[in-house]
């Protein structure tokens, strides 16, 4: 080690010399390549050590067959793993029992390396993460290694995220909870052509091009501002979701207001749009549960009517609207569907937007009683889920020419929930002690 300081010393000394002043980047990136190989070469010493060894002390029906090399990828660089291999005369196969002790079975990565592929891998594209792994830690690994390592992680965050158990302890003697909040959307993910076969879908060829990610978060309220709005309690939101089916999709959410203990919950809301498989769960998996449509949805639909009527007559357009949006305000959802029954369509453009129209409110009046929930202090938007659409599941799967499998987008859906929720750390903790 103080050869390695002196060596880095004169250097430095000569530099300074020759130049006049430190390469202080220089300097940084010398010196971190440095520990890392002293870092790397004490841990190989570590690893190796036979007294290190828990795993020499087997049963009888295990036979040591020998020792063998394992290269592994680890935060600090490759280092070589001598593991003894024994064969199990009970199963008939071999195993290599140190594997499973320093978690490497079936991979050439470490722990720690696989927590950085799996985080960035949820975060950044697979090729820029490698060069975001490469610049900052010095350690090279290929995008496709990080994508493969990223879909493990993913899978084994999934099974946390349905795990039952994984997280019962945080619900055991906790406080009542005064409204909780189950919002639910859905968005688009580019699929490779295998994934969309015989799917219909908008585009001209009346092909899908993709297949809908469903997301939930949940979320507590305690109380409201001064101004009586409802505040969303801190770090109370989390997060799941998968492209899967409405039914499966149900029974998710369901879990995760188990985790969040639901049972302890005074009013339960549940925020959406006017999608029918959304209030489908809600009737099925939340009985009883207040229904809300986000109101600025329910305004974008009277708004469609004032367009094809009004055109261009922007001073109507808006007085019609304005007044609508009082009535709605209100809660007045039958004086909002008279409005459009008042208008005279004189297109078949304008009849179909005011059939359309008019059913979806008729459709979802008991859910636009906005008077009376900002009487009761409730929430009435559902941005949160929405801005998690984007940000979740958007920026990340949805940038320019991006196709996915079902199992890659699936796992990295997982993750970036897991993240989203605060429960990187508890999912980290939970993959070691499986």
């Amino acid at each position: 080690m103080s050869r390695e300081v002196d060596r880095i010393m004169d250097m430095a000394v000569k530099e300074q010399k020759q130049n006049g002043e430190y390469d202080l980047e220089s300097l940084e990136f010398h010196i971190r390549g440095t520990m890392h190989d002293i870092g790397k070469k004490l841990l190989e010493r570590i690893l190796n050590a036979e007294s290190n060894s828990k795993t020499e002390k087997v049963e009888k029906r295990f036979r040591l067959e020998g020792y063998q090399e394992k290269t592994v990828q680890t935060v600090l660089g490759k280092v070589k793993i001598r593991r003894a291999y024994y064969y199990d005369r009970k199963q008939g196969e071999g195993q290599y029992p140190r594997d499973k002790e320093l978690d490497i079975v079936g991979t050439s990565f470490s722990p720690g390396m696989r927590r950085i592929m799996g985080k960035v891998g949820a975060y950044q594209p697979f090729m820029l993460g490698q060069e975001a792994i490469q610049e900052m830690s010095g350690v090279s690994v290929t995008a496709k290694e990080i994508e493969r390592i990223s879909e493990e992680i993913g899978q084994k965050a999934e099974e946390f995220l349905r795990e039952e158990k994984s997280r019962e302890q945080s619900n055991k003697n906790v406080k009542p909870i005064n409204v909780m909040y189950i919002s639910i959307d859905g968005t688009g993910v580019p699929m490779v052509k295998a994934e969309t076969e015989n799917r219909l879908g908008k585009g001209e060829d009346g092909k899908a091009k993709t297949r809908e990610a469903k997301l939930g978060c949940i979320f507590t309220q305690t109380g409201v501002d001064k101004d009586g709005y409802a505040v969303r309690d801190e770090n109370s939101t989390t997060y799941v979701g998968a492209i899967e089916t409405a039914e499966e999709f149900g029974e998710r959410i369901y879990c995760e207001a188990i985790h969040r203990g639901i049972e302890r919950a005074t009013k339960i809301c549940m925020l959406g749009d006017a999608a029918a498989w959304i209030w489908n769960i809600a009737q099925g998996q939340f009985p009883g549960a207040i229904q809300i449509v986000d109101q600025y949805h329910a305004r974008e639909h009277y708004w469609s009517v004032a367009k094809v009527f009004f055109g261009k007559d922007e001073k109507k357009r808006q007085w019609w609207a304005e007044k609508l949006r009082i009535e709605l305000d209100d809660g007045k959802v039958e004086k909002v569907i008279e409005s459009i029954k008042q208008l005279v369509p004189s297109t078949d453009e304008q009849r179909d937007v005011c059939k359309r129209e008019i059913g979806y409110y008729e459709n979802n009046k008991h859910r636009m009683r906005y008077d009376q929930y900002r009487r009761e202090g409730l929430f009435v938007g559902s941005g949160v889920i929405e801005a998690g659409c984007r940000t979740l599941v958007g920026q990340r799967l949805k940038q320019s020419g991006m196709h996915w499998s079902l199992r890659g987008a699936n796992s990295i859906i997982a993750l970036r929930c897991c993240i989203s929720s605060h429960l990187w750390e508890d999912f980290w903790e939970y993959r070691a002690a499986a």
